[in-house]
């Protein structure tokens, strides 16, 4: 599927799965920190929205502003973290890269590259959303 020139309805009918929807405050600094630190793929960026590919995943990046008749809006706090309590795993993404990269988009690192039990090593990013972007790979 070419993402740059899918129409919205096809777009939409060939969503499968789980769905990401990320509502954000400003789409291209989100983009610009998901390209920087982890080396996605943007597609048809606006101020209002970008599909965001990682791999083979892919994922959606709205405004506050599109979602004017959502009723998630009236549910985003006016102060962050407004992502408190999700984290979205990248399983394919070097710790130690990202931390380098993270705070030269405005990333901050809640925790820098940590050998986990569960055989992982893992860094935690946050985005200035309030998501919380972590970075991993096997042992």
């Amino acid at each position: 599927m070419d993402y740059e020139t899918v129409s919205a309805e096809d777009f939409g009918a060939s969503l499968r799965g789980i769905g990401l929807n990320l509502l954000v405050k400003d789409v291209k600094r989100e983009v610009t920190f998901l390209e920087t630190i982890f080396d996605m793929e943007s597609h048809r960026v606006s101020v209002d929205f970008a599909i965001m590919t990682y791999g083979d995943q892919v994922f959606q990046l709205h405004s506050d502003g599109t979602y004017h008749s959502n009723p998630l809006l009236g549910l985003i706090p006016e102060s962050p973290p407004r992502g408190a309590g999700i984290e979205i795993r990248l399983y394919e993404s070097d710790p130690e890269e990202v931390c380098a990269k993270a705070e030269t988009v405005g990333g901050t690192i809640l925790q820098g590259p940590t050998d986990k039990p569960h055989g992982l090593r893992e860094a935690y990013i946050l985005c200035e959303n309030g998501y919380a972007w972590v970075a991993s790979r096997p042992l």
